[in-house]
């Protein structure tokens, strides 16, 4: 008979603890120790960060405040240091902040209390009724019933004279995103290693060449731009980026859009690199602090005098039809090509994609922006090519001259490039002709070059203020 009794008594007490409301306990930005932020380009970061708490013993609320409204928590990751064992039963992620609009919605169903001072005798009035439906964002439309009559709220923030009043906050209501960990744990301090991945948290690189008077040399800046609106803020975070492109599963996600300010700052020394299984890192040695909504640029790299060389290019002039007659005449606009060889002086490193913008001095000069070009990952000792855009003072025409149909699958076409060229000085344009089929080279006013199965490729070179011609016949089989 006591074995029964003390059995049932020991599942009384157990069943009390389970019951238990558990003791609310808050840690915030002031219990950070450390942080430390790893940024993709896709959108993404890795925050991985050090709180110290002081836990009571049992059954304990932990909220984590100051995290990101993007945090992804199925990402998160939890480390206890120091004192006995934690165990976790309950994790929730509460972005739902805390507006008048949201604790009306708390309080469907239950009641609540409205204030208001009397117009005459100045006494407190009270009065409860009980919400039936919340209404909208602007406070209007909210349905309340009182002990003798159902009421609607008018739109606006609330009744004349009235003010709602709640004897208690809802428990998944914060002033700002929270991560509330559901705990037991032995009383006592405790460290937590806390990360978990994070969206509207990303970086980019931005590019500036400045080329000489001559285009034959530029001075090349790297800066990287963070960007910040996740939400919160991060202060003295251990900063590293990463590039290149990870395979991420797809999933659609809402993006915060609001005013940013900027800020630009160079490191005090540039970052860090080092190779990350199939990308790279770069490691900031300086701390950084990011405002939430902030955009803030860091320095990559400064380079000077690395040579250029300048290139017209015609290419974009389509694939000729070699099993037809073509009697019209068609116009072109060269293309204006740069390229440097990423080795030696401060290049040499891997490149993150970004956008280089070119600056060219005028005869005052003053720098002015002659065009930009999206460069990939480019990696160290590799050739860099990019667009400017079309030459103004050069221009081409194409005409077909000849044609002659050999066989029900076969011809043979001859073509007129003329090249024309009004600067001062001389130029030499690399026309490249895309050809289908199979094809032969039969005449030509001068050598070509094959760069590929599927193209032909001449170096014309074209007098100041003058013209050159290009002659060509084309054999074809398909």
């Amino acid at each position: 008979m006591k074995t029964i009794l003390s059995a049932a008594a020991a599942l009384a007490v157990a069943t009390t603890a389970l019951a238990q409301e558990p003791v609310t306990v808050s840690a915030g930005p002031a219990e950070r120790s450390s942080i430390a932020l790893t940024l993709y380009q896709e959108d993404l970061a890795l925050v991985r960060e050090l709180r110290t708490v002081q836990l009571p013993g049992g059954l304990v609320r932990l909220n984590l405040g100051e995290v990101p409204a993007q945090l992804r928590p199925e990402t998160t990751q939890l480390r206890w240091i120091g004192g006995g064992p934690v165990n976790l039963l309950e994790q929730s992620f509460d972005a739902k902040l805390l507006t008048a609009q949201q604790l009306l919605e708390s309080y469907l169903g239950r009641e609540v209390t409205l204030l208001r001072e009397h117009p005459v005798t100045g006494l407190l009035q009270r009065e409860s009724a009980t919400v039936l439906a919340a209404g909208n964002d602007n406070g209007g439309g909210a349905v309340l019933r009182f002990a003798d009559r159902i009421e609607t709220m008018p739109a606006g923030p609330g009744w004349p004279g009235w003010r709602l009043a709640f004897d208690r906050l809802p428990a998944d209501l914060h002033a700002r995103p929270t991560l509330s960990l559901l705990l037991e744990s032995a009383a006592g301090p405790r460290s937590l290693e806390l990360s978990y991945l994070s969206g509207s948290l990303s970086w980019k690189t931005d590019y500036v060449a400045r080329l000489s008077a001559d285009g034959r040399q530029m001075d090349l800046s790297g800066w990287v731009t963070l960007s910040n609106r996740s939400g919160t803020s991060y202060r003295d975070a251990r900063l590293q980026l990463v590039a290149g492109a990870l395979n991420r599963v797809q999933e659609s996600a809402p993006l915060m859009v609001r005013k940013a300010s900027i800020t630009a700052m160079r490191a005090s020394s540039a970052p860090v690199e080092e190779s990350l299984l199939d990308y790279h890192l770069y490691r900031f040695e300086r701390p950084l602090s990011i405002a939430d909504q902030q955009t803030k640029q860091l320095s990559l790299l400064a380079a000077t005098a690395v040579p250029v060389r300048r290139e017209y290019l015609l290419a974009d002039t389509g694939a000729l039809e070699f099993g037809r007659q073509d009697p019209g005449v068609q116009q072109f606009k060269p293309s204006v090509w740069l390229e440097f060889d990423n080795r030696g002086g401060a290049l040499g490193q891997p490149l993150p994609a970004g956008v280089v913008r070119f600056y060219a001095p005028d005869r005052q000069g003053e720098a002015q922006f002659v065009g930009e070009d999206r460069i990939n990952h480019s990696a160290r000792d590799e050739t860099v090519r990019l667009r400017l855009g079309s030459a103004f003072d050069l221009s081409a025409e194409r005409r077909q001259m000849s044609f002659r149909q050999l066989g029900e699958r076969s011809s043979e076409s001859g073509w007129r490039m003329t090249l024309r060229n009004a600067r001062d000085e001389a130029v030499t344009i690399r026309v490249q002709q895309a050809l289908a089929g199979d094809w032969e080279m039969v005449q030509e006013s001068q050598r070509s070059s094959r760069p590929s199965a599927q193209a032909a490729s001449w170096q014309v070179e074209v007098p100041a203020r003058g013209s050159a011609q290009l002659d060509y016949t084309v054999r074809t089989r398909w």
